[in-house]
């Protein structure tokens, strides 16, 4: 399913945002994502707000407690409940990190898969069977890291590997891939340019914390930077307009200083929808 057939912008949602959106949601937002996790169980007035907002707006829902890369047996029962709650809310879309959280327990934090031919495969198939559960594709997200345990690829051939193993979509975190070339000294436009361009079904762009020159913390705290904004305009000469998604999870300034940032992805996807428009 397709949010946009040329670009669209969205904005992760939470929950202190409801009142505000319900009454004047921001022009620049085509559409919102939210973590399924966080609105399954919703009742009383969160839940009712919710289902206004799903009902009047496009939505897509980012996971993250799937657990893609765990030893432990998928969760079947709570990927059926992630399919009744995408059908009753119209979720466009629905994507997942290349990560995971839960082995003998939950851990709250996503963790690095090893990069390795053996993990590969354990990935794969458990994003095959989430799929056939779903009846729908889903996308991962190449995420942030800060450890390579037991690494015997690299992270652009894992990632690759991955999703063509999988045969799903990819989430293009443009951030992220900022954040892993300063940490771990790759060329982030080789990297960018290296993803499979049939199977972005969207992009993030988000803020980050400096704690070195060489130590990036990808917190989804801050303003977007200069060269995050200059990583995804390659992204789209490169790729072509995708759907774009601000994610701000803490730090949260006002809906005017939000507006800006949707309407600085607007900004840079213009002239490349304009060039396809004047080609077509």
């Amino acid at each position: 399913m397709q949010i946009s057939e040329l670009g669209a912008v969205g904005l992760g949602l939470r929950r202190e945002m409801l009142d505000e959106l319900l009454i004047d949601a921001p022009k620049q937002a085509q559409f919102f994502e939210v973590a399924p996790e966080n609105w399954l169980k919703m009742g009383g007035k969160f839940g009712r707000q919710f289902k206004e907002l799903t009902q009047r707006h496009k939505f897509i829902c980012h996971g993250l407690s799937l657990s893609l890369g765990s030893p432990a047996p998928l969760d079947v029962d709570f990927v059926k409940e992630l399919k009744q709650f995408f059908d009753e809310h119209n979720i466009l879309l629905y994507s997942e990190h290349l990560s995971y959280c839960s082995g003998t327990g939950h851990m709250y934090d996503l963790m690095p898969i090893p990069f390795t031919e053996e993990a590969v495969g354990h990935v794969a198939k458990r994003i095959r069977q989430v799929q056939d559960i779903l009846q729908r594709r889903i996308a991962v997200e190449n995420v942030s890291y800060y450890a390579a345990p037991g690494q015997e690829m690299s992270e652009l051939e894992f990632t690759l590997a991955v999703l063509e193993q999988a045969d799903c979509d990819l989430l293009l975190d443009v951030n992220n891939i900022y954040v892993n070339s300063i940490n771990h000294g790759y060329n982030a436009l080789e990297f960018l340019q290296a993803m499979p361009r049939e199977r972005i079904a969207y992009g993030h762009v988000a803020g980050h914390y400096e704690e070195a020159a060489d130590l990036l913390v990808d917190t989804h705290g801050a303003p977007v930077c200069d060269p995050v904004w200059q990583l995804l305009e390659q992204a789209y000469r490169s790729h072509g307009v995708f759907p774009t998604l601000l994610e701000r999870d803490f730090n949260i300034p006002s809906m005017a200083d939000l507006q800006s940032e949707l309407a600085h992805i607007q900004t840079i996807q213009k002239p490349f929808i304009e060039h396809v428009k004047g080609v077509a």
